[in-house]
C-alpha cells in the first residue's frame, strides 16, 4: 500500500510540487509523520494534513524540517515561498466563487406571496428611518465644523494645543482588519511584520534584486500600509536597509545565519516609493530600483 494517498487534483502546480519535496524528504529521513511531529514540535495531526496537501505548512515547520532531515533550509523556504504565494493566489479565488455562488443563489430565490405587503410596510419604516438618519447626521456635520471653528479660533485650551489627534491604538483597534493584523500605518513603524501580522498571505513582493549570492527583496502590505526589506542567502554581517520618502528614517537588520533577514517596518503610500538595500560586509552597496 503507498505511504503517499495521492494529491488533489486542484491544488496549484507550485503547491504539488513543494508538497511532494517534503514527502521525499521524509521519506528519505526514515522517519514517520510522529517522529517528524515530535523533533519538529510540530503536532502531528498538523503534519498529516501538511503532507496530504490539506494545509500548507507554515515556515517555521518548514525551516525545523529542514534542519531535521538535513536539507537546505534556504532552497526549501524559496520552494516555500513561491507555493505560499499560489496558495494565497487560491483562497481567493475560492472566496469569490463561494460569494458569486451566495449572490447568485439569493438572486434566483423567488419571493413569498405573503412577503410582498411585509417589504412594501418595511420600505416605509426603512424611508422613515432615512430621513431620520439624515437629520441626524446633518445635525452632527454642524457640530463637527462648530468644534473645528472653536479649536481652531484656540478654544482648545493652550494646553491642547489645538484638535487633538487620533492615537495609535485607536488606528490599530479598527475592527474591519483582518484576523491578526494588530497594527496599521503608523502604528506599525519600526515593528516586526511577521509578529504584527502583515507579512505571510498579506505581503507581496513589490521590486527585488540579486547581488552576488544574495536576493534583496522589497515586501509590501496594502493592508497594513507599510513596506519592509526582506534578504535571503545574505553574509553574516551584512545589512538589508529599507527607506522610503516621507517616512521615519532607514530601518536597518544585520544578517545572520537565519533563512531569512527583514528589517522592521516603514509607513508608505505605495509599493512603488520604496527602496531596498544590501550593504554587504565587504563590497558594494545595492539596492533596488
Amino acid at each position: 500500500m503507498p505511504r503517499w494517498k495521492a494529491l488533489p487534483d486542484e491544488l496549484d502546480p507550485r503547491v504539488t510540487e513543494f508538497v511532494g519535496q517534503l514527502r521525499l524528504l521524509v521519506d528519505r529521513s526514515g522517519l514517520d509523520v510522529a517522529a517528524v511531529a515530535d523533533r519538529t514540535g510540530y503536532p502531528r495531526a498538523s503534519w498529516e494534513r501538511y503532507l496530504d496537501g490539506g494545509l500548507l505548512a507554515p515556515k517555521g515547520a518548514v525551516v525545523a524540517l529542514a534542519e531535521v532531515t538535513g536539507a537546505s533550509p534556504v532552497d526549501l523556504a524559496t520552494m516555500w515561498e513561491l507555493a505560499e504565494r499560489a496558495w494565497s493566489r487560491s483562497e481567493m479565488r475560492y472566496d469569490s466563487a463561494v460569494e458569486a455562488m451566495r449572490m447568485s443563489r439569493a438572486r434566483a430565490a423567488p419571493e413569498p406571496q405573503d412577503a410582498r405587503p411585509e417589504g412594501a410596510v418595511a420600505g416605509d419604516s426603512a424611508r422613515r428611518r432615512r430621513r431620520w438618519m439624515f437629520l441626524a447626521g446633518a445635525v452632527g456635520v454642524l457640530v463637527v465644523v462648530a468644534a473645528v471653528v472653536w479649536f481652531g479660533r484656540g478654544g482648545g485650551g493652550a494646553a491642547s494645543g489645538g484638535v487633538p489627534k487620533a492615537s495609535a491604538a485607536s488606528v490599530s483597534a479598527r475592527s474591519d482588519l483582518p484576523p491578526g493584523v494588530k497594527c496599521v500605518g503608523a502604528s506599525c513603524a519600526g515593528k516586526d511584520p511577521e509578529l504584527m501580522g502583515c507579512g505571510g498571505r498579506l505581503a507581496t513582493t513589490a521590486t527585488s534584486v540579486t547581488v552576488g549570492g544574495a536576493l534583496v527583496e522589497v515586501r509590501y502590505s496594502a493592508t497594513c500600509g507599510v513596506a519592509w526589506a526582506r534578504v535571503a542567502r545574505a553574509g553574516v554581517g551584512d545589512r538589508v536597509e529599507v527607506s522610503s520618502p516621507g517616512a521615519a528614517g532607514t530601518r536597518t537588520a544585520v544578517a545572520g545565519a537565519d533563512v531569512y533577514t527583514y528589517t522592521p517596518m516603514v509607513v508608505v503610500k505605495d509599493a512603488g516609493s520604496v527602496k531596498a538595500c544590501l550593504v554587504p560586509s565587504s563590497g558594494r552597496r545595492e539596492c533596488t530600483s
